[in-house]
């Protein structure tokens, strides 16, 4: 794996790839605006041109999989980022009030992916095709029901549809979940009840598997929508390409204390292997918050946890390929920037504002890796 960092302008890119033996390329890339004076208009444009400057300078030609924009102002910048995004060849764009803690107003990821071919399925999902595999992206699933537990509810609902529509099952086909909610420390408790309920009709139970997710603070343009979720599962893939990532001496188990998720999901390909690293904090096998307090104390005990998550797919640090940092309290961004440009100074990552699930919490984190681990009996991807 490659990575790079570039300045158009003012905007700071960040760019991963990693090359497969047979010429297919995958790249991370994230864009981060180093102007907070410019307006919201201007760094949009900034960001723009950066990204058309790099879609036209990577080899292969890459396809856009994905975008996720964190802004600063959701209500009052979507409109004119979606215009914006209106001209740009189509991919999954997700949208999120997560603010760039540098003090800008605007960040984004995206993935691509070189060799595949694209489509929007009339199900609404955006699918990604490559020598037999189908990658299906979702983004900003959400609905305007009465309460955050409803809501959570209704798009599990209509996801579940989308997957079945896709010949596809929650269990066996997503590897992925986002999910972002208004008002994490009021309204999470009815995100976890409901997902647990849903999970449950699927199939999904601590003696089967749970999903990869992070769950978090993040606001939609509308303010009745108190729950949005992006999501990411494959076709084609079998229960053998498949490892849970649980790191038994750092971590429990989620649902011992009352959550369904995994902390990471590793899938192996022919050609390489995906690792997906949940949202991931500073706690500790009996499911306890380490540090209480002490923010740069439980950066280091979750960059721990996040490394031992990654060797049990025999990943490192240095195989990650973009890292979105989450903090509570914007005061803390100096230490944890300092902290990470210290400690892992070739990590790509972005630091944006959001709150945790667990109010304790003061950070969190989470990640993608690549390796070159294939198995040969699968198809590559």
């Amino acid at each position: 794996m490659d990575r790079i960092k570039k300045t158009y302008h003012t905007t700071e890119v960040q760019i991963a790839s990693f090359h497969t033996p047979k010429g297919i390329t995958e790249y991370h890339v994230l864009f981060q605006q180093t102007d907070c004076t410019e307006d919201f208009r201007t760094q949009l444009a900034r960001l723009q041109a950066a990204y058309d400057a790099v879609l036209a300078e990577l080899p292969g030609n890459p396809t856009a999989l994905f975008k996720r924009y964190f802004l600063s102002d959701v209500t009052n910048q979507t409109d004119e980022l979606m215009e914006q995004e209106r001209l740009a060849s189509y991919c999954a764009v997700s949208v999120v009030q997560q603010a760039p803690m540098n003090g800008t107003k605007i960040a984004l990821w995206a993935w691509l992916q070189t060799g595949v071919q694209t489509q929007v399925l009339p199900n609404g999902m955006f699918e990604v095709h490559h020598n037999g595999y189908r990658q299906l992206l979702s983004a900003n699933l959400c609905n305007r029901a009465a309460n955050a537990e409803y809501q959570t509810r209704l798009i599990f609902r209509d996801y579940i549809l989308q997957l079945t529509n896709a010949d596809c099952t929650l269990a066996a086909n997503c590897l992925r979940t986002w999910i972002f909610v208004q008002n994490v420390d009021v309204n999470y408790p009815g995100v976890v009840k409901a997902r647990k309920e849903v999970f449950a009709t699927q199939g999904l139970t601590e003696d089967t598997h749970f999903i990869a997710s992070t769950g978090i603070e993040g606001r939609y343009f509308n303010p009745l929508v108190f729950v949005t979720m992006d999501a990411y599962a494959v076709f084609g893939i079998v229960p053998e390409q498949i490892q849970y990532l649980y790191a038994p001496e750092n971590l429990n188990r989620t649902y011992e204390y009352g959550v369904t998720f995994e902390r990471g999901t590793a899938v192996t390909y022919g050609d390489r292997r995906h690792i997906f690293v949940s949202g991931t904090a500073s706690i500790d096998k009996q499911g306890e918050i380490v540090c209480p307090g002490d923010v740069l104390r439980q950066a280091v005990r979750m960059m721990e946890n996040v490394s031992a998550l990654l060797a049990e797919a025999d990943a490192t640090m240095a195989d990650v390929m973009q890292a979105i940092v989450y903090i509570r309290d914007t005061a803390d961004y100096a230490n944890v920037k300092h902290f990470l440009e210290t400690n892992y100074p070739d990590l790509p990552y972005v630091i944006v504002r959001a709150p945790v699930c667990r109010t304790g919490w003061l950070i969190e984190m989470e990640c993608v890796a690549v390796t070159a681990q294939g198995d040969e009996r699968f198809a590559n991807l």
